[in-house]
């Protein structure tokens, strides 16, 4: 069934309004007509006592009273008419009240129309823009006046939110550079160093490393999010795949894991920043080697055709539930340790991949394998043929 929309809803009220005062009025002719039609010219008393004293008038009287008879017949037949003539016009005038109930209602319905397709078109990256609508100071002009202001005060939240990833990116990365140079010099002295210390401080650096990633993905999951694509570009993510994972072939072959890699990295061209496209493909296979059993596999595969370019991951393992696997596009949501027995990660990973696909115009899709494991699927949008000319990477 059509969706009930407020221009369908005001055509059938407008028909149905039409047709029930076309009705009435129907039905009050019919009363008026009728009652006319009802009406007789009974003779005086005076004339029926003339009517017996002269019996000459007799023909006379009998051939009104015929006359009456054949009028109010006449007249019948006329209302009969006139009601069936009317009925009919009513019917074609209904039809017509439809069509132009619709397209009065289409003309009224136009300024929220337009306002629709501005507020979809306004995002994160463009909340500078307003509807700006014209017209008289009427219900519509304030409705949008109200989402400009409401636009505004979203564009002010978005700037200060801006403005804080950028002061927290300096203000934190400086107290964790200087606790790791002061951690080292205390390290590093020509005394001695306790064995304790040494083990302390070990434990210190690493837990000052998980920061530093954990701050680094802050920044990137906000920047993402805000659409911020630098060094915009036309790459080929096949070849973005094969870089990453002769980076990690050691940590693929210290797993025992067996790679299958499938995929033409020539044909698989998309518009983005190089920087955040290799973060999502490094995030993707980190999560397929980190949370992957020992001896374990993964499947790579890129496709392309004229207007997406795909990425797909696959890992064996356990069972997963769909559910849970669902929210893990989400920050800070992870399967648990019994998964692979590990409780690195933050839960940031798949998250970044999320917002890093969704800033250049794609999706990510997380599957739960039935026969167990995880099957991770990335689309994004192919680049224009025009946009591809001389490029070599």
């Amino acid at each position: 069934m059509r969706r009930r929309t407020v221009r369908l809803r005001f055509t059938a009220l407008y028909g149905a309004l039409f047709f029930l005062s076309g009705a009435g009025l129907l039905a009050i002719v019919n009363v008026a007509f009728s009652g006319v039609s009802s009406t007789q010219v009974a003779p005086a008393p005076g004339q029926q006592i003339q009517q017996i004293q002269q019996p000459a008038l007799v023909h006379a009287q009998a051939r009104i009273v015929q006359l009456q008879h054949q009028l109010a017949t006449h007249q019948a037949n006329e209302v009969r008419q006139l009601l069936v003539a009317s009925a009919i016009a009513l019917g074609v005038m209904a039809l017509v009240s439809i069509v132009l109930g619709r397209v009065v209602a289409g003309r009224v319905l136009r300024p929220l129309r337009t306002m629709t397709s501005a507020t979809r078109r306004i995002s994160a990256d463009n909340l500078h823009e307003r509807l700006a609508v014209p017209g008289p100071d009427d219900e519509v002009k304030d409705l949008a006046d109200t989402i400009d202001e409401l636009l505004e005060r979203l564009e002010g939240a978005f700037a200060a939110q801006r403005r804080f990833v950028a002061n927290a990116s300096h203000e934190l990365r400086t107290p964790l550079a200087t606790m790791r140079a002061t951690l080292d010099v205390a390290v590093g002295k020509p005394e001695p160093v306790p064995a304790q210390t040494l083990t302390l401080a070990d434990r210190v650096r690493t837990e000052l490393d998980q920061v530093d990633r954990l701050l680094e993905g802050f920044l990137v999951l906000a920047r993402t999010q805000h659409g911020d694509l630098p060094e915009r570009d036309t790459l080929s993510v096949g070849r973005i795949v094969s870089a990453a994972l002769a980076a990690r072939a050691d940590a693929i072959a210290a797993k025992n894991l067996t790679l299958h890699n499938a995929g033409v990295p020539g044909d698989t061209w998309v518009r983005g920043s190089r920087t955040l496209l290799s973060r999502m493909v490094d995030n993707v296979l980190d999560n397929a080697i980190g949370h992957n059993h020992e001896g374990g596999w993964i499947r790579v595969a890129t496709a392309a055709d004229e207007q997406t370019v795909g990425l797909v991951v696959e890992t064996g393992g356990q069972v997963l539930d769909q559910r849970q696997v669902a929210q893990l596009a989400q920050p800070f949501r992870r399967l648990g340790a019994d998964r692979t027995g590990s409780d690195a990660g933050a839960g940031l990973g798949l998250s970044i991949v999320a917002a890093i696909a969704a800033a250049h115009g794609g999706t990510l899709d997380l599957y739960a394998r039935p026969e167990g494991g995880l099957r991770v699927g990335i689309a994004l949008p192919a680049a224009a043929r025009t946009s591809m000319a001389g490029v070599s990477a």
